[in-house]
């Protein structure tokens, strides 16, 4: 077994990355999310372990405001509406899994 390359190692590089793939879901994601009290954006923290893959927002109201039928944009924010995952998504997609992959060590 050679220093540095065992098994153990590459899943340190896994788990770094996962961690910070889930937290810059949130992070990024905040900008997008609807802001009343800031409950919604705080139920995504609450709901998220990362390192986990599962990223959730846990509010309960939560998946009605994320498929309501209205259009994103309001007076706490230009992008925060519906859909504020994939509309995040579609921004900083590829920086996100590009990052990830260089914390792996997939280049």
């Amino acid at each position: 077994k050679f220093a540095g390359r065992g098994v153990g190692s590459w899943q340190g590089r896994y788990t770094r990355a996962q961690v910070f793939l889930d937290s810059e879901i949130l992070r990024l994601s905040e900008p997008y999310t609807p802001l009343l009290s800031g409950m919604l954006i705080k139920s995504g923290t609450l709901g998220t372990e990362p390192g986990s893959g599962l990223v959730q927002w846990i509010a309960p109201y939560s998946k009605r405001q994320y498929y309501s039928p209205r259009k994103p944009g309001s007076q706490t924010g230009p992008l925060r509406g519906p859909k504020w995952f994939e509309r995040m998504k579609q921004v900083h997609g590829r920086k996100i899994i590009a990052g990830a992959k260089q914390m792996a060590g997939g280049g």
